[in-house]
């Protein structure tokens, strides 16, 4: 058995567009007939540049290979051009493809993944949900406490245990700003044009000064917030704090003492992923557990964070880290150092679909994140959605992966994003 065939979808997620506003899934069928489904988290390049990448990979690495010669199949790709130090970009096409894979061993062997990596350890996933603004909704459900206190008083009833916010701010050096009569003028002109959507960046150009020191007003607008959520849900419902790494250490654990209180399960990414020794410090510094790994990539990165004793939460994003089996290398670093993991997920259920089967086969699993209910769009993507019980994932038995993509809702749904959106480059509202 061989890989013969790559096919590419980039798909466009309709409002709320909840999980990203495209997703980039992939299919590989081997020369007897298999056919495994992958997804390539793609946060670092436009996906009319990435499809292209996704196929010269293919081309030269992938197309005639044994499906099941996984470990040489990703150590080919990630040493291509005499690198050895992979870009995230080229991460996830790894990840897409890798995972795919998977799917095609697990199908040729009747088995899921997860039975393959050691076999089932949890029966069920617990899993959260981030605090989304629903369409309807008049106000910002992050600049709002009573409006995120009443959403997340709804997840609580529907069966989540756990939620995640980020009430911040804007991932900027530049406290944000109100705009101008000028902008406000400029928006109303563009609209009258006739267009549709409109994307802009009120806070400025994104600086090279971030991270930033939080104000005063910052932090008790933050702390605020925390305090309102923790009343709303009491002590059935954990909090997790997100941020994108937006602080620096030093206002990370000015934050993290003003929320001490409020107990969250975790403080996300406080600072930026690029130094684990810094991120370490707020480690030290705070009795909330650090929760990082969504930016990071290869058990190598991963190494270096535990290392650092820099968190006590991994959060891999299986679409960028290097596939199902990179994810299960770093599972078991952390295991050594009694670390657990939370599988990211701002994309697709494809890739939601590999971090269920790592989590399941995982003995320090801790949360999986989702998109809701894996409702919705996310559904629709799927011939079989994902089930979701009362706050919990129940893993499929399925072999493979145990999704397979609706190919009719895909060709519905092209994703046309230099149609749909103005792009402000340079000039913010």
């Amino acid at each position: 058995m061989n890989v013969a065939e790559l096919r590419t979808f980039v798909v466009g997620n309709p409002p709320p567009s909840f999980g990203g506003r495209y997703f980039v899934f992939l299919t590989l069928t081997t020369d007897d007939g298999i056919k495994g489904v992958g997804e390539v988290y793609a946060a670092t390049a436009h996906p009319n540049a990435l499809e292209p990448l996704i196929h010269d990979v293919f081309e030269r690495h992938v197309a005639g290979t044994d499906p099941f010669a996984i470990e040489a199949l990703v150590r080919r790709i990630s040493a291509r051009g005499y690198s050895a130090r992979p870009d995230l970009t080229l991460m996830g096409v790894v990840s897409g493809i890798e995972m795919a894979c998977w799917d095609i061993v697990g199908k040729a062997t009747g088995r899921p993944v997860f039975d393959l990596l050691g076999g089932r350890v949890h029966d069920r996933l617990r899993a959260y949900t981030y605090l989304y603004t629903e369409p309807e909704d008049q106000a910002d459900v992050y600049t709002d406490p009573d409006l995120a206190a009443e959403r997340a008083s709804a997840y609580v009833a529907q069966g989540f245990t756990a939620l995640k916010f980020d009430p911040v701010g804007p991932y900027s050096a530049f406290d944000p700003r109100q705009p101008s009569l000028e902008a406000i003028a400029r928006t109303e002109t563009y609209v009258a044009q006739g267009f549709t959507a409109l994307k802009f960046d009120p806070v400025g150009p994104y600086s090279a000064f971030d991270p930033r020191q939080p104000s005063l007003a910052a932090l008790a607008r933050t702390e605020a917030y925390v305090a309102r959520l923790r009343e709303a849900v009491g002590d059935g419902c954990d909090l997790l704090l997100g941020t994108h790494g937006q602080l620096t250490p030093a206002g990370a654990v000015r934050l993290a003492r003003r929320i001490e209180a409020y107990d969250p399960l975790w403080f996300e990414e406080p600072v930026p992923p690029d130094a684990p020794e810094e991120m370490a410090l707020v480690a030290r510094a705070t009795r909330i557990p650090i929760a990082t790994g969504e930016r990071l990539s290869t058990k190598y990165d991963f190494a270096r964070l535990l290392r650092a004793n820099a968190a006590a939460i991994l959060q891999m994003n299986l679409g960028r880290v290097g596939g199902i089996l990179e994810a299960k290398k770093i599972a078991a670093l952390a295991e050594v150092q009694h670390v657990q993991l939370a599988p990211h997920l701002y994309c697709g259920p494809v890739v939601g679909a590999a971090n269920i089967q790592l989590a399941t086969c995982s003995p320090n699993f801790l949360i999986l994140e989702g998109i809701e209910r894996w409702q919705g769009f996310h559904a629709e993507l799927l011939m079989k959605p994902i089930r979701w019980e009362s706050g919990y994932v129940i893993p499929p038995t399925e072999p493979g992966l145990g999704v397979e993509l609706n190919e009719a809702v895909i060709a519905g749904h092209p994703y046309r994003g230099n149609e749909l959106h103005l792009e402000m480059r340079g000039q913010p509202l």
